[in-house]
């Protein structure tokens, strides 16, 4: 029995694992494990924790005796659960959480040992930062880096097994003070859309407002397989995709696995997984099936956008240690299986005013109109005059081979409005007073001269488009099911609070010259209507005329990632980073580097296996099937029979020359990839990997997926995608 079999007898012994709920009622264990507000307020002093909030809520510098403080509450507060250690949690740039557990024991001068947690301790660390991705800002022999804690984001409790860890999320920065991680640029990125905002709020709507954040819920999309069948695919082991596969009979296109009613096995893995995940103050509210066989989906509510992007992450790494106990592997790359949809993670993203209102959602009040047109039209403009930034804030490796496959957003960034939303703009625009007719829904009067109604819930929704307007909200759906959401909205915060400084800047020119406030706002939101026309677009993004059309509009439609992240150096990208000082010109070189360096090695990875189970796996079984065949034929050809023609001979020829192409294009690659690995220069290097791909992948696979179809099936050596996805 080959070890396919052997997996595939194993999954099938695998029963659904139960689960001991902790309560029926998830408001009565939700946030257990986290040192939130209200710990932080049952344990500190009054004194202190009005002090730490003022750290946290307004960016006030921490005393040390707070910092100590804390430590203490926290400590305590760990310990108690049984916490033995504590990590500073951190987010460097290899697209993963980082963390180096330290114990609260201390050996005392009495040989007895005491339980330690020094405030300087819990404020900031050194880890060694020499390996970690850097893009040139450290040198391998230069060790330092420091993590800092994010008092913005709360300290939790990570149970793995018996043991638990105390968990600080932390900034990470070099010893010369560049980011290299995620963090440190989402909250500088934060930090300027509040003031921005704030101050298009303040002196034109509304003076109470003295903080605008940015919301975001983040849906997350993954395939959960057996772990035994996952473990039988080394491509899967190995690069998170499945390199070769023949498609089964049965795939998607009856639609009957999307919202289905969930298996039982998968369901009591779901349950546990929100179990830890609202235990850890995740706020999971949906799970359902996906639309590919084997594939799900799970929402959270939408929270602060630094915090969502910390659940993200935690939930990604709980979402594995959960699956392991179910004997379940969970599926993160964004194409892990050919002709089925693959998964991304759709950005949820809208602002939200310390006056608790949402700066994206339309009102009732005409005033308050004024304000959502203006910040809907400027996040238009932005998308627009940043286009391409968008684009490489999505792109890798692994998003290239979903970005435009007809089930995910084309890689040309477009905004879907929806047609009422169309007409508002097309109405304001044209300094129109023609009414919208009613409908179903209630219309709202905007309530200002020449402004027309504007409907709430006033879109359908378009899946083809990558960035739309959803009623109150913007949903950025091109980012990858793998991806650390901090890369897409670092780029979407900056490009929105640029423009809303330059919306600023030209409603202050017209009021200068005498024009009233509220006409200068409509006279400048006109202007960028017709200006941003070009991004919006409401039809299938999947069609050929769309391409052509935004070839026509000048969108940008780069496929793949070395040349889509060519736009983090363009002048524009740099005055936009730099002259904000939300990146050093240093940090946005070194990203670029460190993204193009993990492009190469990704794909050099999916070269290497693909030539492996070719030689070694493929190659080999097909030759025994084959002389299986020859031997057959010469059985034949001992009794008489007559050879050519025969379905024995048709199918050793076909075999023979799918066999000799596979063995020829595998040599072609891997001298393809010598010549590769001779480039010194980053970008030429992977857009030579690109090449290889494109030339060489698809190419093998063809005729690996043709000889999977004509071999004995007992014989093939890899789990078929019937037995992965079935």
């Amino acid at each position: 029995m080959n070890f396919r079999f052997k997996a595939l007898e194993k999954a099938l012994s695998h029963e659904p694992v139960p689960v001991n709920t902790i309560s029926s009622k998830i408001s009565e264990y939700y946030g257990q494990n986290v040192f939130d507000k209200e710990m932080m307020r049952s344990t500190l002093s009054a004194d202190i924790y009005e002090q730490l909030m003022k750290t946290i809520e307004k960016g006030s510098r921490m005393e040390p005796h707070v910092a100590e403080a804390v430590a203490s509450a926290m400590r305590s507060w760990a310990i108690d659960k049984g916490a033995t250690h504590y990590t500073h949690w951190f987010q460097p740039l290899t697209g993963a959480t980082a963390e180096k557990h330290d114990s609260f024991f201390e050996p005392g001068s009495d040989g007895r040992g005491i339980e330690k947690f020094k405030g300087s301790a819990l404020v900031q660390q050194e880890p060694d930062a020499s390996s970690f991705p850097s893009g040139g800002i450290r040198n391998t022999f230069e060790a330092r880096g420091y993590t800092a804690w994010d008092p913005t984001s709360p300290a939790f409790l990570m149970e793995n097994g018996s043991a638990k860890t105390l968990c600080i999320p932390t900034v990470f920065v070099s010893y010369t003070s560049e980011a290299l991680d995620y963090k440190t640029p989402l909250l500088k990125t934060l930090a300027f859309i509040d003031k921005a905002a704030t101050l298009v709020c303040q002196e034109l709507f509304d003076k109470n407002v003295t903080q605008v954040k940015a919301s975001l819920g983040i849906e997350q999309e993954y395939f959960l397989i057996d772990r035994a069948i996952y473990q039988s695919r080394p491509d899967l082991v190995m690069a998170g995709r499945t390199v070769f596969g023949h498609a089964p009979a049965k795939g998607q296109q009856l639609d009957d696995h999307y919202f289905g009613s969930i298996p039982t096995r998968v369901h009591n893995y779901m349950v546990e997984l929100e179990m830890e995940a609202h235990k850890l103050g995740i706020p999971i509210r949906t799970r359902h099936n996906e639309v590919a066989p084997r594939q799900f989906e799970l929402a959270p509510m939408f929270e602060e956008a630094n915090l969502a992007v910390d659940h993200n992450q935690l939930l990604m790494d709980l979402m594995d240690k959960v699956a392991e106990r179910h004997n379940f592997k969970v599926l993160l790359h964004e194409k892990p299986f050919a002709n089925v949809n693959g998964s991304g993670k759709h950005n949820n993203w809208s602002l939200i005013t310390s006056t608790g209102k949402n700066l994206l959602a339309p009102s009732s009040k005409a005033k308050e109109n004024l304000q959502f047109l203006t910040f809907f039209v400027n996040t238009i403009k932005a998308v627009h005059e940043y286009n391409g930034l968008l684009r490489a804030s999505i792109a890798s490796e692994s998003n290239d081979f979903r970005l435009g496959a007809n089930e995910a957003p084309p890689a040309i960034v477009s905004a879907f409005i929806g047609s009422q939303m169309t007409k508002v703009l097309n109405e304001l625009e044209k300094n129109s007073t023609i009414e919208i007719e009613k409908g179903d829904n209630m219309y709202m009067k905007l309530g200002i001269n020449k402004i027309p109604p504007i409907l709430l819930d006033n879109t359908d929704r378009n899946r083809t488009s990558p960035f739309a307007f959803t009623g109150n909200k913007f949903e950025f759906r091109a980012v990858g099911s793998s991806a650390n959401s901090a890369s897409a909205m670092i780029v979407l915060n900056a490009i929105v609070g640029q423009q809303l400084l330059r919306f600023k800047a030209d409603v202050d020119k017209l009021t200068s010259k005498g024009e009233k406030k509220e006409m200068a706002v409509i006279k400048v939101l006109r202007r960028y209507i017709k200006e941003s026309k070009d991004i919006r677009f409401e039809g299938n993004g999947y069609s050929d005329e769309w391409i052509a059309e935004a070839e026509r509009r000048g969108l940008t439609n780069i496929k793949n990632t070395p040349e889509a992240l060519d736009e983090y150096l363009t002048d524009k990208a740099k005055k936009l980073f730099v002259d904000n000082k939300l990146f050093t010109e240093v940090e946005l070189e070194a990203r670029q580097e460190i993204r193009l360096e993990n492009y190469i090695m990704r794909v050099q990875i999916e070269s290497r296996i693909i030539g492996d189970l070719s030689q070694n796996h493929i190659i080999p079984a097909v030759l025994r099937y084959q002389h299986q065949l020859v031997k057959g034929l010469n059985g034949m050809k001992n009794i008489g029979l007559e050879l050519e023609g025969s379905v024995a001979y048709e199918t050793v020829t076909e075999i023979s020359t799918h066999l000799n192409t596979v063995k020829t294009l595998v040599r072609g690659m891997i001298e393809a990839r010598k010549a590769a690995n001779k480039i010194e220069n980053t970008r030429e290097k992977a857009i030579y990997y690109k090449d290889i791909r494109e030339q060489y992948f698809s190419q093998i696979r063809y005729h690996v997926d043709k000889l999977e179809f004509l071999v004995d099936d007992s014989m093939w050596p890899l789990a078929k995608y019937r037995e992965i996805l079935f």
